[in-house]
Parts: C-alpha cells; sequence; structure tokens
C-alpha cells in the first residue's frame, strides 16, 4: 500500500545547559514565554520544521517529512544556537530517535465505518463526535483513523518499517473482513439419485 509520511517526530539533545531568554532575545524566529510553556520553539522554514528546545539541552523536532529533514534541522539549530552560546557545538554527527511518526493512506474503496465498527472489536466509531473511525492495532502498537472515503491517517509508528506492517495490518482487518461477509457461493447438489427400492411384485 502506498502511504505518504506527513510528519516525523524526534527528540534529541544537543548536551548543554541552554539559555533560553538570551536566545529569544537574540534569534528572532525563537518564541519565549516561560509563564505559558517551558519550552522555546524555534521555527525554521527550510527544512520547514517547528523545535522545541528545553533548558537541560533537550530538543523535541516536529513536521518534518523524512529523517533526512530531522537531521538538517537539529544541525541547523546548533548552529544557530552556538552563535549565541558557543559552549553549544555544532551538530556534525546528529543522534536522535524518532518518537512518532504520522502518515496518511488509502484504500481505494468506500468503508462502511458502522459496520467496520460492529465486526471489529477494536474499533471505535461515533459519528456524532468525529466523523472518522478509530482503529487500534497492538502489534504494532498504532492507532489509525479510518474515513468514508477509504483514506486513512496512522499515527505511533517509530520507524517506517513499522508503518508499513502496521498498514498491512489495517488493510488485512478492514478489508478481509468485507470480503468474509460476502455470500458464499452455495454448495451444488450432487445430481445422482440413490437407488430405490425394489418393489416386490
Amino acid at each position: 500500500m502506498k502511504y505518504t509520511i506527513v510528519n516525523l517526530v524526534a527528540s534529541s539533545n544537543l548536551n548543554a545547559t541552554l539559555d533560553l531568554y538570551n536566545l529569544a532575545v537574540s534569534i528572532p524566529n525563537i518564541e519565549y514565554e516561560p509563564e505559558q510553556f517551558p519550552g522555546a520553539i524555534l521555527k525554521l522554514k527550510e527544512p520547514k520544521v517547528s523545535m522545541l528546545l528545553f533548558k537541560n539541552g533537550k530538543v523535541i523536532c516536529s513536521g518534518a517529512s523524512s529523517e533526512k529533514q530531522i537531521a538538517q534541522a537539529i544541525r541547523k539549530a546548533s548552529k544557530l544556537i552556538h552563535g549565541i552560546q558557543k559552549q553549544v557545538k555544532i551538530q556534525k554527527t546528529v543522534k536522535y530517535n524518532v518518537v512518532n511518526l504520522v502518515a496518511t493512506a488509502n484504500l481505494n474503496q468506500n468503508l462502511d465505518l458502522f459496520q467496520t465498527a460492529m465486526d471489529l472489536d477494536n474499533v471505535e466509531y461515533e459519528p456524532e463526535q468525529f466523523p472518522g473511525a478509530i482503529l487500534r492495532i497492538a502489534d504494532p502498537k498504532l492507532t489509525l483513523l479510518l474515513f468514508k472515503n477509504g483514506k486513512m491517517i496512522c499515527a505511533g509508528a517509530k520507524r517506517e518499517s513499522l508503518l508499513r506492517k502496521g498498514l498491512k495490518v489495517a488493510e488485512e482487518l478492514v478489508i478481509g473482513k468485507k470480503k468474509k461477509v460476502a455470500k458464499k457461493p452455495a454448495k451444488k447438489k450432487s445430481a445422482a439419485k440413490k437407488p430405490g427400492k425394489k418393489k416386490n411384485k
């Protein structure tokens, strides 16, 4: 099944204490409002990602569409911060952990979400609150939003291989269930008649 990664969330560490107030004053694209949130927000235009910076040097990167963009963003952020705080080293070899991967996919057929929710135990569907059904998969541990037009949004994977596996499981659950519901062909009755008992004259 084809899919498109729309957001990668990753965590990293600059291994230094950050002066968030000084960084926000010195770098125009950093927002810092400690009364509302303990971290500073750095928004990059290229690659187009948002980063949360914390005093302990921890960094959360979101909005990337590939792991290459994650590495580029963290490297660029370290360069910007190094310009203000020299003790923060420029990250040449970027280390990070993907904590969430969000992707879109399509089953290429319309779905009866009410029937799907009735047939599967791990599907929640409350159309009054949300137009999509929520499918939860245990292995791999993923959450998928299913829509009537067959489109899906998948979240929770930490690797692309787990995303692919999860989409395959979802397809087998949803589409496989529809195939089972379809009428089975009737068994053909044997044309041969049983021999009758001969009447005694």
